[in-house]
């Protein structure tokens, strides 16, 4: 019968052929019948035939399982070779395991795999940190990414991790660097421009710049500074703003410089004065990109330039008659050099009385008579053939009556 089995040194001395002889007698001393006896020998086969059935299955679900588990391999093994872009791991080219036991193909396969797995999860790590990277400059550039924010790690696409993916996105990262670089560089020297304005202008930097965006503050390092398109756009702005003012500055500081040098000299001011103003004369004939001194172009400069051509200005109508008649002095020399008559008495009359007018202005008397100083020296000038001459025949006469008094008292 199918239950009858065979001696096998393995399983000890109890086989099935021994139990079965061992029921057989069991049989014979209670006395089964026949018809008994073939009813248990047929429900004993029955139950091995059903022990033997569910090892069968379980044997084959077991197989099926490792047979998944090998075609998973498979799968992925190939899936992640295409995704890295490979055929082989560290120069080692993979087999192709397609014969032996499938727990061999397993073995075969399972550290191939694992290398794979590492190696993938190593790309990853790179793609993201480079893709970080990108999204933080180019956040950077938009102005969207404020000094000090953090973006999450971005989503890896694990569907390709090839190198040549890897090396565009390497590409895009190192031009993004650069033009980071580029801009920083711009950021730097727009700053230096603006330190160099506002401390000729006499403007508190710090305040002035961190307007624009607080990253431009000294104690903050460089790659932690605004490099977005807004904060360059602000700064250039601001540049050109503060030379315009420096500009409008300077004008004014030469207009006062001109006025005060102009009053030095009407009043006769000793050189130790004049001193005091020279860091404003020095700037009469600069040009904007010369100023560089600190402070020089400050408003307080400015205004005390101002308040001092305002103080000469009421000492110059206090002391209008002694300019006044210095001017007319001048004016009377150059008529006597030119030997013009003019009557002297009445054009002092005449000042004196345009001063104690109660319509008197300083300035329109004197330009009055730097107008006839003017038109003096013109004329002067249009009879200078005609003194040459005349004072040549006077010369002349000179010498010959010298002669004739010299020959006289000769003779004598």
């Amino acid at each position: 019968m199918g239950v009858a089995g065979h001696n096998d040194p393995l399983l000890g001395e109890t086989t099935c052929g021994s139990l079965l002889q061992k029921l057989q007698l069991i049989w014979d001393e209670v006395g089964e019948s026949d018809d008994d006896r073939d009813k248990m020998l047929l429900q004993l086969e029955q139950e091995c035939l059903d022990v033997y059935r569910r090892k069968v299955d379980q044997a084959s679900t077991s197989r099926a399982r490792l047979l998944q588990q090998l075609a998973n391999s498979k799968s992925e093994l190939t899936r992640l070779l295409s995704s890295l872009g490979e055929l082989s791991i560290s120069g080692v080219i993979i087999p192709d395991k397609t014969t032996g036991t499938i727990k061999e193909q397993l073995a075969a396969t399972s550290p191939f795999l694992e290398q794979l797995c590492q190696k993938k999860e190593k790309r990853v790590k790179e793609f993201a940190d480079v893709q970080l990277q990108i999204q933080t400059i180019r956040g950077e550039i938009a102005g969207s990414l404020q000094v000090g924010d953090h973006l999450e790690m971005p989503h890896v696409d694990e569907d390709d991790l090839s190198m040549k993916k890897l090396n565009e996105y390497l590409f895009e990262l190192q031009a993004l660097q650069k033009e980071k670089s580029n801009r920083l560089q711009k950021i730097l020297d727009f700053v230096s421009s603006v330190h160099d304005l506002c401390s000729v202008l006499g403007m508190d930097f710090l305040s002035t710049v961190t307007a624009v965006h607080p990253s431009l503050n000294d104690s903050v390092g460089a790659d932690s500074k605004s490099i977005s398109d807004e904060t360059i756009s602000r700064l250039s702005k601001m540049v050109i703003e503060l030379k315009e003012e420096k500009v409008k500055r300077l004008d004014k500081i030469q207009a006062l410089a001109s006025q005060l040098t102009d009053l030095w000299n009407l009043m006769d001011t000793t050189v130790e004065e004049r001193q005091h103003f020279d860091h404003v004369t020095c700037h009469m004939s600069s040009t904007s990109d010369r100023v560089t001194v600190p402070g020089a172009l400050a408003l307080d400069v400015i205004e005390q330039a101002e308040l001092e051509v305002e103080r000469l200005d009421q000492l110059k109508a206090s002391r209008m008659k002694d300019i006044a008649f210095k001017r007319q002095t001048e004016l009377e020399d150059i008529y006597a050099r030119a030997h013009i008559a003019v009557d002297t008495s009445a054009a002092r009359d005449r000042i004196l009385s345009v001063i104690d007018s109660s319509m008197f202005e300083p300035s329109e008397l004197l330009a009055d008579m730097e107008n006839q100083i003017l038109k003096a020296k013109e004329e002067a000038f249009s009879r200078k053939d005609i003194l040459e001459k005349v004072d040549r025949w006077m010369l002349a006469c000179e010498e010959e009556s010298w002669l004739e008094d010299y020959n006289r008292i000769q003779r004598n």
